[in-house]
């Protein structure tokens, strides 16, 4: 999961005259464009109804109008924080860590049940209908302005207020058309206001929402990093066992071999020594491999792009390495990064069949530390418990981060990950 802290910034009175001016001027705008996006959104939703039962058609459409409005939601919460400063948090997709075509729709329907769009849908519902009320009073205010200028050129009789159907005596134009202009005006500023009051009730979460989201996260973050960490145990408990562990009793059997051999036979006893050098070596060997698994030195001393390129000189399979940053990151971001990077070279070069590799890493807006895996191998990857990648996976959530894996049978495999540069 990915979470943006709110951003601090000074609110501004909601009755300031630039503000509601502003706020009547998107009113009225929302008069016009609102109907016209939510006839589309119905139109989306009862289409993908009516065709469910086509296999593919029906879906196309509700797929569309779960995106649509999912961008409504974004472009009304970057709308109420652009002209109020509310400091919301940036909008994201919500994105499922399983993989496959049920990972696709578990994040389509995590996306349909998001209540921050949700509230970015209700509440340029509420603008749109302020905005078709704004509407009319813009007209009664340009009439007002026409009426109290109408005895410059009316003479005498009779004119109109606009397009409202009401007629009023020349002599009585002056200060009908000041009424009418002034009751418009103090309308459509209160009508701004309102629609600030209820952009900050809908938009802005309480302070106990904030805090039980961000007990949410901690708890989740919290249960990323001990099963990250139990897996990581679990695997150096693995690798000890397998690996080293047999290696250093062949050793020391090895040795014992030789040490009886060393008078009665030296020549025997010679190899025997030879031997065990070799297999102390390999031993060696492995250790530095298990203890790089564990922390990367280099990571600490020159950066997660030197890292990177050290990792990918030692990959069995040519990789394609693209890293763009300007500055570093905490040490737990560039961590869980790195080792993320690092797992997919291993799996690819296992078990992909893949010829090449290609990593990308960038900064995204709002202080995300983003990396991208991808080869060309045969795919079918998965997270199983206790596996590799359930290990790295938790260890991104436990850094506040979202971790995707998306590996279709015949390839290719695409790990992505983000991560707040400063968790």
């Amino acid at each position: 999961m990915s979470t943006t802290p709110p951003r601090t910034r000074p609110r501004s009175p909601l009755a300031s005259p630039v503000r509601v001016a502003g706020a009547a001027a998107q009113l009225a705008a929302l008069g016009v464009v609102g109907p016209v996006v939510f006839t589309i959104l119905i139109t989306l939703l009862s289409v993908g109804v009516s065709l469910v039962l086509v296999l593919g058609v029906g879906l196309l459409f509700l797929l569309a109008f779960v995106y649509a409005l999912y961008a409504l939601g974004w472009l009304e919460t970057a709308r109420i924080d652009g002209l109020y400063g509310f400091g919301l948090p940036v909008r994201r997709p919500r994105r499922s860590p399983k993989p496959g075509f049920g990972g696709f729709v578990h994040t389509v329907w995590l996306q349909f049940i998001d209540p921050g769009m949700w509230r970015g849908v209700a509440n340029a519902a509420i603008a749109t209908i302020l905005g078709l009320v704004v509407l009319p009073l813009i007209g009664v205010f340009a009439g007002g302005i026409v009426l109290a200028f109408s005895p410059l050129f009316a003479g005498s009789g009779i004119v109109a207020l606009g397009r409202t159907g009401i007629d009023v005596a020349v002599a009585w134009a002056v200060p009908a058309g000041i009424l009418a202009s002034v009751f418009a005006l103090v309308a459509i500023a209160g009508l701004a206001i309102l629609h600030g009051v209820i952009a900050r009730a809908i938009m802005v979460p309480s302070r106990e929402a904030q805090l039980a989201e961000a007990a949410r996260t901690s708890n989740v973050q919290r249960a990323g990093a001990v099963r990250a960490a139990e897996v990581e145990r679990t695997r150096i408990e693995r690798d000890l066992h397998d690996g080293v562990q047999p290696r250093l009793v062949s050793v020391g059997m090895t040795l014992g071999l030789a040490q009886q051999k060393v008078e009665t036979d030296p020549a025997a006893a010679k190899e025997l020594i030879a031997e065990a050098h070799t297999s102390t070596k390999a031993a060696i060997t492995e250790l530095r491999q298990l203890a790089r698994g564990i922390h990367a030195s280099v990571l600490d001393d020159r950066g997660l792009d030197a890292a990177l390129s050290a990792l990918a000189s030692r990959s069995h399979i040519p990789v394609g390495l693209d890293v763009r940053l300007s500055a570093r990151c905490s040490p737990t971001a560039e961590a869980a990064v790195y080792f993320v990077i690092a797992e997919s070279l291993t799996n690819a070069a296992k078990h992909s069949r893949a010829s090449e590799c290609r990593v990308l890493v960038r900064e995204r807006e709002g202080g995300m530390l983003w990396a991208r895996v991808e080869d060309n191998g045969i795919g079918g990857a998965h997270v199983t418990p206790g596996g590799g990648l359930d290990g790295i996976s938790h260890r991104v959530i436990g850094a506040g981060g979202t971790f995707r894996l998306d590996s279709p049978v015949g390839g290719p495999t695409t790990v992505e990950v983000s991560v707040p540069c400063a968790s």
